[in-house]
């Protein structure tokens, strides 16, 4: 009898129940207590509570000036509430959710819960993509079909991904760890063994904000079988850079491009995240987050000083990249799973086992590719990607797009995944 293709194999595995199967593997896969599949739905006492409290917010007083310095103005709270309690549907978000494979499986003694989307073409590359803070597994949303059916969204199949797409611990549908300790290289381990509990021999990966720390650390350990990163957050600034940031002086004879980056970085000095440095220090004293939805909203929104206006400019009617749907289906995935506090704690983990700084050049020897988004917190020059990645494979920097490229602009990201990875996939 000769062997059964890939696509029989598949078709077996998603008969049983069990579509996260390869060759080989058809055994361990029907123990759920290996990889479980997973069903989201969310009593409608939550939903109705949801929007009690959404219409019950005590509101402050405006601000007492005419631009954001002072934080998300009230006019937006007050628009993104409305809209949340009157017009915001979860369940179309949450029919989204379940038409993709979802799974459950325990490393390192937490439950991971991630998408995992095999290519029906037969060499797809397999991918793991791994979100941030703020965001969650609906930031990847809108890449799943074009990066896994690329025929079917005007591209080759030599194009295909299989995509594996992971809660952080602490965020989503993830288990919320109960001791301290998982930080973003306990995070890279888990992911090398989740891929490799996948059947994945060889692979890539892909990240931004927490994700390009779980990323690079990744690229750092090595682990059999990671051919290569993705990042569009990449880690570029060198000891000189620091220096100069800390002088508050730009070192001489800056490219247009550098000066740019400089200025990007000097403003997000001076002016800091305040979440960061709450999160950083004092999670837990965040109760607010996880009793008012409006209040966990707020702290959301002000991630960034570009995508906050972004959003807020949503709010005001105007068409951008992320709709309020987009915005609110995530907010609303963080208050349904309460994960307000506990995803807050990665900050603390981070901080309390440090590993650098978080824009500091690493030392990656494998191969990287970097998307710069003139959005972003800085937007990398590639005389600094080159730098600080030694092999690097591809550069582009990116016409629009800010923090949340995926899911801000999948068009332009879908078609950076396909061109940063073609020169690894004879690799594969």
């Amino acid at each position: 009898m000769s062997n059964p293709t890939r696509r029989e194999v598949l078709a077996t595995a998603a008969a049983i129940g069990a579509a996260s199967v390869l060759p080989g593997q058809a055994a361990a896969a029907q123990n759920n207590d290996v990889i479980r599949p997973f069903q989201i739905s969310f009593p409608d006492e939550d939903l109705a509570d949801l929007r009690r409290r959404v219409q019950a917010t005590k509101w402050p007083d405006k601000e007492q000036v005419a631009d954001t310095t002072q934080g998300v103005q009230l006019a937006t709270m007050q628009q993104l509430a409305q809209y949340w309690a009157t017009q915001h549907d979860w369940r179309k978000c949450e029919a989204r959710l379940n038409a993709v494979p979802n799974f459950i499986t325990e490393i390192d003694g937490l439950d991971i819960h991630f998408i995992h989307v095999r290519s029906k073409h037969e060499n797809a590359l397999p991918m793991i993509v791994t979100h941030g803070w703020p965001g969650s597994i609906i930031e990847q949303m809108k890449i799943i079909a074009p990066l896994t059916d690329p025929t079917a969204h005007g591209a080759s199949a030599a194009d295909a991904f299989d995509l594996v797409i992971p809660s952080l611990p602490g965020y989503g549908f993830s288990g919320k760890p109960t001791a301290v300790g998982w930080n973003p290289p306990r995070i890279a381990k888990a992911w090398a063994e989740l891929m490799q509990r996948l059947g994945y021999a060889k692979y890539v990966a892909q990240g931004g904000d927490w994700g390009n720390a779980v990323t690079e650390d990744m690229a750092l350990q090595q682990p059999p079988g990671l051919l290569g990163i993705h990042t569009n957050m990449p880690a570029t600034v060198s000891p000189e850079i620091n220096q100069s940031l800390a002088a508050g002086t730009p070192p001489a004879g800056l490219t247009p491009d550098e000066r740019n980056a400089w200025d990007q970085l000097d403003f997000f000095n001076k002016n800091g995240l305040g979440y960061a440095l709450e999160m950083n220090n004092r999670p837990q004293t965040l109760y607010g987050l996880a009793d008012s939805p409006v209040g966990l909203a707020a702290w959301m929104l002000d991630h960034d000083d570009r995508s906050q206006k972004m959003i807020a400019r949503v709010f005001a009617g105007q068409s951008e990249g992320l709709s309020k749907d987009d915005v609110l289906d995530n907010v609303t995935l963080y208050w349904l799973t309460n994960t307000a506090v506990s995803s807050a704690r990665l900050y603390w983990d981070n901080a309390h086992h440090p590993t650098g700084g978080f824009f500091d050049i690493r030392g990656i020897a494998i191969p990287v590719a970097v998307t710069a988004f003139p959005d972003e917190i800085y937007t990398a020059p590639q005389s600094w990607a080159e730098k600080a990645y030694p092999k690097l494979i591809h550069y582009n920097k990116a016409p629009k797009g800010g923090h949340f490229a995926a899911w801000e602009q999948p068009e332009f990201f879908v078609s950076e995944m396909r061109e940063s990875f073609r020169p690894l996939r004879q690799s594969k």
